[in-house]
């Protein structure tokens, strides 16, 4: 940024003097710019580790947004730090005015503050969610409270912590789960029913999903009322038979306790899942019968628009398979309506979309790209509404009136994201955003209007405001310009992408060079990657707390490289599933071979070539430096897998299928088998309260590298999870593997 500063005022007074001054009055401006440079450059801040840690970076957003029904306005979460107050605030579309206060914490007896917010679908009432706190990923249980909007009335639901309250669709009841069973409140006499009553930890769960759902389906809440609030249909988990984890937790008394919990490991036993019907008015639970289906997923229940008719999507374990059926909710009858098959894997969306037909939106990768499809109610396919060699990345939604729908794609890009609209007969599709990095929509609910969040490498989050129509500004809403500001201060470096050729597929990279590289230099070089997958690393966005500590790092004289291997995403299906039943092959094979072509580069010191990861890309990273020992010098793994064996059954086996079927594909790309070929320098780090990627790949690796008599360093954060954080935690984790860089990937004596 400063080298560019300096030259574009160069040319500018050099156009305006160069032919009018003598030589002797060039070289006099030209001294003058090198001593404003040098001093401006020593003036510039350098960025630490507790800034990046303590929130100095921290970016606006607009919290918990959404459209009211009236389509004409939109609430938002705002918090009032300093009193510690929040309040959901309503503003005018049209004019971006707030036009009155919804709701306020401040106002309320009882409740200092609360975390989130749920309207009833009539908006008369608001679920206030206070004292939450986290179960596993997803999960959370919590105090909560409803408010009646007419009335100004606040009641709480229940004394003691609940999970998922949802209101009914007249926001007369409240349904919620408890110590694994379902409970509903009738507001007006507080009265409860107890649904269910065999739940039990560690046995039967109504109501929400067990760990590996959670996980990995992405989705906590498992029962929906009817839109007329005269039923509800819910899963139940029986764990019973599937094995249990236990975790030491060390806390801070004499003697640890124990976390136990059910986590079925690939080719282990899932849990039984079934669906019922639960009748409001009668009181009466129904078992559903979906089919002649063994050892299946259920990840999706969705009511359609016609009130009597259930959407189930059934999954087999492979994955593979995968049926849309509709269910009768008077007699339970369920009938087949889409059937989708994949080689590899079938992907599980929330982008179902009923019409008011009952006609639906499907998307789909059969084509070799995921894409948009129009099916009627009978589940026969009416066209494909979009094609191309590119990725529709979300579906926002239908609109009845235009008879537009409305989604995201990488059709400019994979790196990038666009808004489009298009008819559902697949034409006149529009572009509606302009700037080019990522653009995501938030549109109101009559879809008059539309807020696009912007953001890109050189941007941080921008919301305006756009007509839905044709993609018109409207206004601008709020950015980050003193963020920009800010960030100005320091010395950083841009962001630079492209793309780079190995294996023969062409990979997206981006490289962020030292402020002052010079490129008669040699710079060691230090690779991030996630790769899992379907992911992506390598994208048009702006600074998040990573790309801050690669700023740190270049500025100490590292150049600092992503790229996204062979079986990410947003590239097509054959480019994302080519890693099937292989996962560490092909995603290790590339990584390497990018160190190698970067290393012949004559600014790279290909002597000094590390890497690092967390989680999938501390797999990589582990693999990456023991089966490219000749490559890579140095690897950072944190809460890595070192063998597929240890993790659970839905990711793995999507991928793996299941270890007596694949043991080959299990065990030859597993770091734990590849010890003996450690050269270089391994930190390992891991998180003793992970729930999800076990301490237990960690402690196997390190007695495995034991036994091979191998040196590495080692850090165990106690009763910390995936995320390794709370207090101090990540700046003591990235305080240690900055100094691990530098004892271990040394810059060369010329810079």
């Amino acid at each position: 940024m400063k080298s560019l500063f300096f030259s574009r005022i160069f040319i500018k007074l050099g156009n305006q003097i160069l032919f009018s001054f003598r030589m002797k009055y060039v070289f006099g401006l030209l001294s003058f710019f090198l001593t404003f440079s040098s001093l401006v450059s020593a003036q510039q801040k350098e960025i630490t580790l507790e800034e990046i840690w303590n929130g100095t970076f921290r970016q606006e957003r607009l919290e918990s947004l959404q459209s009211l029904n009236n389509g004409k306005e939109y609430v938002v979460l705002n918090y009032d730090r300093q009193n510690r107050t929040s309040s959901i605030d309503v503003y005018s579309y049209k004019s971006g005015e707030k036009t009155r206060t919804f709701l306020s914490s401040a106002d309320l007896e009882g409740i200092q503050y609360f975390q989130d917010f749920e309207f009833s679908g009539n908006e008369s009432k608001i679920i206030l969610a206070t004292e939450v706190e986290s179960i596993y990923r997803r999960s959370t249980r919590g105090i909560y409270y409803v408010y009646d909007v007419k009335n100004e009335e606040l009641q709480k639901i229940s004394e003691e912590k609940i999970q998922e309250p949802t209101l009914s669709p007249n926001g007369e009841k409240v349904a919620y789960v408890k110590d694994n069973n379902i409970f509903i409140k009738e507001l007006s006499s507080e009265e409860v029913v107890q649904v269910t009553n065999d739940g039990e930890k560690n046995k039967i769960i109504n109501g929400i999903t067990d760990w590996v759902y959670e996980e990995e389906f992405s989705f906590v809440q498992a029962y929906q009322w009817s839109k007329t609030g005269e039923k509800i249909a819910f899963l139940k988990f029986d764990e019973t038979e599937v094995p249990e984890f236990s975790m030491d937790i060390y806390g801070q008394d004499l003697y640890p306790s124990k976390s136990t919990f059910k986590y079925p490991k690939a080719g282990e036993k899932n849990s039984i899942v079934s669906l019922y019907m639960y009748d409001v008015a009668k009181n009466e639970i129904s078992d559903v019968e979906l089919g002649d289906y063994s050892d299946f997923y259920i990840p999706r229940i969705k009511w359609t628009n016609d009130p009597s008719v259930l959407s189930v999507q059934v999954l087999n374990r492979h994955q593979n398979v995968l049926d849309l059926i509709f269910v009768n909710a008077q007699n339970n009858e369920a009938r087949v309506i889409l059937n989708e098959t994949d080689e590899a894997y079938v992907d599980v969306t929330d982008n179902l979309t009923f019409l008011e037909d009952n006609s639906f939106v499907w998307t789909s990768e059969k084509d070799g790209y995921n894409h948009i499809y129009l099916y009627d109610k009978n589940g026969k396919l009416l066209n494909q509404v979009t094609e191309g060699p590119w990725e529709v990345t979300s579906y926002y939604g239908f609109d009845p009136k235009s008879k537009k729908i409305f989604f995201q794609s990488t059709e400019n890009g994979s790196i990038n994201r666009d808004v489009f609209s298009i008819n559902t007969n697949g034409k006149n599709k529009k572009q509606l955003t302009e700037k080019i990095g990522q653009n995501s929509a938030d549109f109101s609910a009559d879809y008059t209007y539309f807020i696009n969040s912007y953001t890109s490498a050189t941007t941080p989050y921008e919301f305006t405001l756009h007509l839905a129509k044709n993609g018109k500004l409207v206004r601008n809403i709020k950015d980050n310009k003193a963020l920009l500001k800010q960030i100005a201060e320091y010395d950083f470096s841009p962001k630079e992408f492209s793309t780079i050729e190995v294996n023969g597929a062409e990979l997206n990279m981006w490289m962020i060079k030292p402020s002052d590289f010079d490129e008669t230099k040699e710079y060691p070089l230090f690779m991030a990657q996630y790769s899992g997958p379907g992911s992506q690393t390598v994208s048009n966005t702006f600074y998040g707390t990573n790309d801050y500590w690669y700023q740190l790092l270049a500025n100490k004289g590292y150049i600092i490289v992503a790229v996204d291997p062979r079986g990410t995403g947003f590239k097509g299906a054959d480019f994302k599933k080519v890693t099937q039943k292989e996962l560490g092959k092909y995603e290790v094979e590339d990584v390497i071979a990018v160190a190698q072509k970067l290393g012949q580069r004559e600014y790279i010191d290909a002597e000094n070539i590390g890497i690092w990861g967390w989680s999938y890309g501390g797999f990589m990273s582990s693999n990456a430096l023991l089966q490219g020992n000749d490559t890579f010098s140095m690897a950072i793994a944190v809460a890595p897998v070192t063998s597929w064996r240890f993790y659970d059954s839905i990711y793995t086996e999507r991928y793996m299928t299941t270890p007596q079927e694949n043991p080959s594909g299990y065990d030859e790309n597993s770091p734990i088998n590849h010890v003996e070929k450690l050269k270089g320098d391994y930190l390992l780090v891991h998180g003793t309260g992970d729930d999800n990627v076990h301490v237990q790949n960690s402690m196997r690796m390190i007695e495995a590298l034991v036994q091979a008599n191998k040196q590495f360093d080692w850090a165990i954060y106690p009763d910390k999870n995936h995320g390794i954080y709370g207090g101090n935690t990540r700046l003591h984790l990235y305080t240690l593997m900055t100094d691990f860089i530098e004892d271990h990937l040394k810059a060369n004596s010329n810079n």
